[in-house]
């Protein structure tokens, strides 16, 4: 939802809303902190990627960077999704049974993002509610892995973690309200608590800059069929997006000199055929996410265009010193 595009009058008569909204998230906190609310660690070095706003702010592609990095440099990385918006078919008596996403599961059943998580960083990839169970079972599944990444788990404490990163892009943290009245999750100040801020798109004091690449499309129908973005330079192109911020998609393809017809839609929509159906036969273009959910769909003029996250070096060396302190600390104890 576009919190982001709450103006005057209306953020502040929702205010109200969002002070009691800021005392419950303040309250959990405090209960977890004291231990009051339970929480347990999963026995093996945790990252958590997660942002303090509502909606993508770039959590994604920064997963599958680390866990492409982690990779290269000897370790075994595992991530835990909840998997947005999934069909809780698989219920047992405690809730929610965790279960693997690969890429060939149904975004109804992990969500979007773990299938694109198992497909890029090539990483076994489990889902779930109770990301503590999830975390249990991928490891026992999964007995070489040795470092965790929870994508979208900086609210979720009831998994004690080692490594906490807030991904902010450009929109920054709005109009500073909480929801309803803002799109905050929790306070502003919270970005001091974490460990590290990584800035999507924007530069921000004593945040590591991150930005997103990607200037090839391939046809959906055909994914060895590549063309290079420029190559439809001046041609209208339908652009679609159903991500955080689907302006800057938009804008991504304009860069290339394509002229894109903008189709906005909400955060993790749920695709049909339907809507993307324009009236031409100009090309449509979507980004890898939104493509997950029209993959058995697919149409010839449908194209997409993978991004890929590029940070500062320093934020791969900081990450790495982190967890051989935490590799020290586990041997010592």
């Amino acid at each position: 939802m576009k919190y982001w595009n709450h103006r005057g009058a209306l953020a502040w008569l929702l205010w109200p809303v969002s002070v009691i909204f800021l005392v419950l998230v303040l309250t959990r906190r405090i209960l977890y902190w004291v231990r009051l609310l339970g929480s347990r660690h999963p026995g093996i070095p945790v990252i958590v990627v997660g942002n303090i706003t509502a909606g993508g702010s770039g959590k994604t592609p920064l997963v599958i960077w680390i866990a492409e990095f982690l990779r290269a440099k000897g370790w075994q990385p595992g991530i835990v999704s909840r998997g947005y918006r999934t069909a809780r078919s698989a219920v047992g008596a405690s809730g929610e049974v965790p279960r693997a996403a690969t890429i060939a599961s149904e975004p109804q059943d992990v969500g979007d993002e773990p299938i694109l998580l198992s497909r890029r960083s090539g990483c076994p990839v489990w889902v779930g509610e109770d990301r503590v169970q999830v975390a249990a079972i991928l490891r026992r599944e999964n007995p070489k892995v040795d470092v965790l990444i929870l994508d979208d788990g900086l609210q979720h404490y009831r998994i004690r973690r080692d490594v906490e990163i807030c991904v902010l892009d450009a929109r920054g943290v709005g109009n500073g309200f909480l929801l309803p009245a803002g799109p905050l999750r929790e306070p502003r100040w919270r970005l001091r608590t974490v460990d590290a801020v990584v800035a999507n798109g924007f530069a921000m004091k004593d945040a590591h800059a991150m930005r997103l690449e990607g200037d090839e499309l391939h046809r959906m129908t055909d994914a060895r069929d590549r063309k290079p973005a420029s190559a439809f330079a001046g041609q209208k192109v339908h652009a679609v997006a159903g991500i955080g911020d689907p302006n800057r998609f938009f804008l991504h393809l304009a860069r290339f000199g394509l002229k894109p017809v903008p189709h906005a839609f909400r955060d993790h929509h749920a695709f049909t055929p339907k809507d993307l159906e324009f009236g031409d036969d100009a090309p449509v273009m979507m980004t890898e996410k939104d493509a997950v959910k029209l993959r058995h769909a697919a149409r010839p003029n449908w194209w997409v265009l993978p991004v890929t996250a590029k940070l500062d070096p320093a934020f791969g060396e900081w990450l790495l010193g982190r967890l051989d302190v935490i590799r020290r600390r586990s041997k010592a104890a």
